[in-house]
């Protein structure tokens, strides 16, 4: 149990129901259903979190998953009718100063079940739509790579490779972040509690993981997430919260894939032998798993990488999704917000109306997508003025 101001747990027990946020200095407290999140208050890390839940009749520290926001100078609280809370913070610009706090999201049900406790997730808001990563499966020896790094030379700048993380020691030519994330055990182990990975696996007594966040720097950069996994990290990713396409690679043949070990050279056969035990096991997993939305077979190279470039609609024109431009200017250090339907208004001072007049900012959250433990996207960002017909209908919040 946490501890939050005396005064807003009274106004919260007198019955304050409509959904309003209640401020304080440096917090806002916003009603959902019967429970009430405070949002704010003493942490120098990040915003904090804190919940009064009616039913228990106290206030309750959550779990809190994904990239928390850093702490500002004030922000406003708008409930969302999707289990979300909308935070914007004061005095940020509007590339790092929109946030959905989840309250009640699938995600977040999900997340209670696992942790048997109150969870709530962080996601930032982002503009601009990113296109569904690709997760590439297939046993050792079925040309997974070379179709790879075929796609990545046709369309070098549409494709990215995700930097996975791991706990061993990086080795002489490697560079922590472009051969491997480089971590700590005891640092790993917590986000991977705390829902910051894709998927993991233990291997020789190491640690090595796709997080979250590298899948989406890829996709903040304009471009579109390639992961090279197993079938069991395939699972994991299935499993997630993140929307991608699921391709596996399979040979012809057990036969032409041993041929095609063989012939690379570079394995004892212990090591070959191995492989083809995991490539079964992998085959029959791949394609009767369910996990999986397409099954390449590589029988010939350039007719495989065809059908691969067909199914991810690439005719050789494609350019690169553009990345996001800077929105160009910073919220008020003190604002007044609207809401109508999946539109919310913010107001920017009063300008004088020859100089600058449009002087409210519309943040439109119809075309969301994606959510916690990663970004929440599609958000369209406008400017208008005070007399536009937008505004008719606009019921001020705060």
């Amino acid at each position: 149990m946490g501890e939050a101001p005396a005064f807003i747990e009274d106004d919260l027990q007198k019955g304050f129901s409509n959904g309003f946020d209640l401020k304080s200095k440096d917090a806002t407290t916003t009603v959902i259903g019967n429970k009430a999140y405070l949002i704010g208050g003493a942490d120098d890390e990040s915003i904090r979190v804190q919940v009064l839940d009616h039913s228990r009749g106290g206030w309750v520290n959550p779990t809190v998953l994904g990239t928390k926001p850093k702490p500002c100078k004030g922000h406003s609280a708008v409930p969302l009718n999707e289990g979300q809370i909308l935070v914007i913070q004061n005095g940020s610009s509007l590339d790092d100063g929109v946030w959905f706090l989840e309250v009640d999201t699938q995600y977040v049900r999900e997340q209670r079940k696992i942790f048997g406790s109150e969870v709530v997730a962080w996601s930032k808001g982002v503009k601009g739509i990113a296109e569904k990563p690709v997760v590439i499966s297939g046993p050792s020896g079925v040309g997974k790579g070379t179709l790879i790094s075929m796609l990545m030379k046709e369309f070098p700048s549409m494709f990215g490779f995700s930097v996975s993380h791991t706990t061993r020691a990086p080795r002489n030519i490697e560079k922590d972040g472009t051969h491997y994330h480089f971590t700590e055990r005891s640092v790993m182990e917590k986000d991977i509690k705390d829902g910051k990975f894709l998927e993991f696996a233990s291997v020789h007594g190491n640690l090595y993981g796709t997080s979250v966040e590298a899948v989406e720097v890829v996709a903040d950069a304009g471009k579109r997430c390639i992961l090279d996994i197993d079938v069991q990290g395939a699972r994991s990713v299935r499993a997630s919260s993140l929307e991608a396409i699921f391709i596996f690679v399979s040979p012809p043949s057990m036969e032409e894939l041993e041929k095609r070990l063989r012939a690379r050279g570079t394995e004892t056969e212990e090591q070959i032998l191995k492989r083809l035990r995991n490539a079964q096991a992998e085959m029959e997993q791949g394609k009767s798993s369910g996990i999986f939305d397409h099954i390449l077979y590589n029988d010939n190279l350039e007719e495989c990488n065809e059908n691969l470039k067909e199914l991810l609609g690439l005719d050789g024109n494609v350019t690169a999704t553009p990345k996001s431009s800077p929105y160009g200017v910073d919220l008020p250090l003190d604002s007044s917000i609207s809401k109508i339907d999946q539109k919310i208004v913010i107001k920017c001072g009063s300008p004088e109306p020859k100089t600058a007049p449009k002087n409210l900012i519309v943040l439109d959250l119809s075309t969301l997508k994606g959510g916690a433990p990663g970004r929440t996207r599609g958000l369209n960002v406008y400017a208008i003025d005070s007399f536009s017909d937008e505004l008719n209908g606009f019921n001020q919040l705060s």
